[in-house]
């Protein structure tokens, strides 16, 4: 077998379903299926991930594909076929950035198998899958020092306004105040911060600081990690 051959088309027509053999079609699905479980395998790779949206990418490209067998070469299919698919996306929920770049590869999977071409459906699978866990073990795109969630709490006979400034701009690059909010009956207030590190400044330095302003009343200091960065 010749390198030509293995990304050349299985299919022996692509004017209707019924030109298609029954043994391409079987072959073509089976393909689909090993790819979309690899593809899925990519997206669990040390990732947050929830098991019904690991099994619609393990199954997206079988279902592209068989779309892909059905439209091919019928213009007013493919522009029905368009339709269905803007109507899903409007009605889906807003994903994470890794989701959405999991459902075109899956996508992409399937629009190779359903052209019969499962050679170029394997070694892209293989690219991508690759290129994506190499990125996710040296943590490309990771900020280095990326701003950070600080909530205060203090007494409410405490005057928040100024309070807190002298210590932030020792410590912080930048620093916010985002959200006022009172807790425990009213007696007391939360001060949550948006706040940028200064390079080698330690959290523990920063807390110990505050703690001597707030009363030693609760400090936290976390991420600020959002659950839907989009595209």
């Amino acid at each position: 077998m010749s390198l030509d051959s293995l990304f050349s088309t299985v299919l022996t027509s692509a004017q209707g379903l019924a030109d298609i053999p029954i043994q391409s079609f079987l072959l073509c699905s089976a393909a689909s299926l090993a790819l979309g479980l690899f593809a899925a395998g990519i997206y669990m790779f040390r990732n947050s991930y929830n098991r019904g949206f690991v099994v619609t990418l393990a199954l997206l490209p079988v279902m592209v594909q068989l779309v892909i067998m059905l439209v091919n070469g019928n213009l007013g299919a493919g522009l029905a076929v368009m339709g269905a698919f803007a109507l899903v996306r409007f009605r889906s929920i807003p994903g994470s950035a890794r989701d959405i770049a999991s459902v075109f590869f899956s996508m992409a999977i399937g629009l190779a198998t359903g052209m019969g071409f499962l050679g170029i459906a394997a070694v892209f699978a293989l690219i991508v899958g690759g290129a994506s866990v190499l990125y996710t073990l040296v943590s490309f795109g990771e900020p280095r020092n990326g701003p950070r969630q600080l909530k205060i709490t203090i007494p409410e006979t405490l005057d928040y306004e100024g309070v807190f400034v002298s210590i932030l701009g020792k410590y912080t690059r930048k620093h916010e105040l985002v959200r006022v909010k009172t807790t425990n009956l009213g007696s007391l207030y939360q001060l949550t911060y948006e706040v940028v590190l200064k390079k080698d400044v330690t959290s523990r330095a920063l807390i110990d600081e505050l703690r001597t302003r707030n009363g030693n009343l609760e400090i936290a200091l976390a991420r600020n990690v959002t659950n839907t960065w989009e595209l």
